[in-house]
């Protein structure tokens, strides 16, 4: 392709998160423009009831109350919130026919950099005495994100559309001081895993690596937590990985892929970001919007009198859903690496029924049916 004289000079990527300059908001104008699906139900009863929730509540402890009961309820809460993410971010992949599409092999990493958040917190939560809870933490879409954080966003289960990813993706995973600004007050992400940091290099607690897991994940390695500087490094991965730091972007990190938030970015606003003249935008090479199967937003309830056809499907995958959740947290109560390993297996049967039920169209719309995540109990699964 020919370079276009009139486009600011561009640096490659080469930082896997900080926070954008002030230039990142011009970045709008290299915004591709889509079509908004219909109005996507409201949670608002439900936000208001996590408006002062528990991230709230536990940040409002004065730093010398926080102990090891502090950090493992937060760490608890912390296992909530990166499985809540991970639900919608796997639809919006299933829904994209080409896999081999750059958005497609964007958000499958952002997938597997969400699972190893959540095995990081496990091991975390294990490494101070206590258990993860996982079952009981899966959510409830369309809702707000768990304890209160982002209290302004409604995240609920679809096909990928540019709504979605701003509404939702980005939304999660915006940083501290994002360039679109804050409608509300309530904690963030990653002033959380922030004041987390804090009470573990304040408490000192003794580390147990006994229940702990060492495994890949993608192409990261989950690994016990030992020592003071692990669980800052542990803290920290997550961080940058989803919102971004402070630090310079022209410092390499890792494998130099950016920040969740600006991965979403670039898949929003059709460009890749690059650094300008004028700070860092999205005006690099194209990222197309793929083609997608037209999963419409999961209604509050469920899908209301599906076909005998979905309802199975919609029962074979909630059935594998809960299965993924029970082999999780069964590895972190002494099932080790193989009961994990049940887990990724299960994990795996999600993608087939999910497709099928993207490609039923809902009678008079345009759209398809899509998973709801609904765990189910065990009882439930044989009928």
């Amino acid at each position: 392709m020919r370079e276009n004289p009139d486009r600011p000079t561009v640096a490659p990527f080469r930082r896997r998160s900080f926070l954008a300059s002030a230039a990142l908001a011009a970045g709008a104008s290299a915004a591709v423009a889509g079509t908004a699906q219909a109005a996507v139900p409201s949670a608002g009863g439900q936000r208001a009831a996590h408006r002062q929730g528990a991230v709230a509540r536990l940040l409002a402890v004065p730093e010398d109350g926080r102990g090891v009961e502090w950090l493992r309820e937060a760490l608890q809460v912390a296992v909530t919130l990166e499985l809540a993410t991970i639900p919608p971010y796997l639809c919006g992949w299933w829904s994209i026919k080409d896999r081999g599409a750059e958005a497609a092999r964007l958000i499958r990493r952002i997938v597997g950099d969400e699972m190893f958040h959540l095995g990081i917190v496990c091991n975390l939560l294990v490494a101070v005495g206590g258990r993860p809870r996982i079952k009981a933490a899966a959510a409830t879409y369309p809702g707000p994100l768990p304890g209160g954080v982002r209290a302004g966003v409604n995240v609920y289960l679809s096909g990928l559309t540019r709504s979605s990813v701003h509404d939702v993706m980005m939304a999660i995973e915006a940083p501290e001081e994002s360039p679109e600004g804050r409608a509300d007050a309530s904690p963030t992400v990653g002033h959380f895993y922030g004041d987390m940091l804090k009470a573990f290099q304040n408490v000192a607690p003794e580390l147990s690596v006994r229940g702990q897991l060492s495994v890949h994940i993608g192409s990261d390695e989950l690994r016990p937590v030992e020592t003071p500087d692990d669980v800052e490094r542990a803290i920290e991965i997550i961080r940058e990985q989803g919102e971004g730091t402070g630090s310079s972007p022209s410092d390499s990190f890792g494998d130099d892929h950016p920040a969740h938030y600006y991965a979403f970015g670039e898949i929003y606003y059709g460009r890749e970001l690059r650094e300008t003249d004028d700070g860092w935008r999205f005006v690099g090479p194209p990222v197309p919007f793929p083609d997608v199967r037209p999963m419409a937003p999961v209604p509050a309830g469920g899908w209301p009198n599906p076909p005998a056809q979905v309802r199975q499907l919609l029962h074979r995958f909630d059935a594998t859903y809960s299965a993924v959740l029970e082999n999780l947290e069964a590895a972190w109560a002494g099932g080790g690496p193989r009961t994990l390993g049940a887990a990724v297996h299960a994990m795996r049967g999600l993608g087939t029924p999910a497709k099928e039920l993207m490609e039923i169209p809902i009678p008079g719309t345009r759209g398809t049916y899509g998973p709801q995540f609904r765990p189910l109990p065990k009882l439930s699964r044989e009928h």
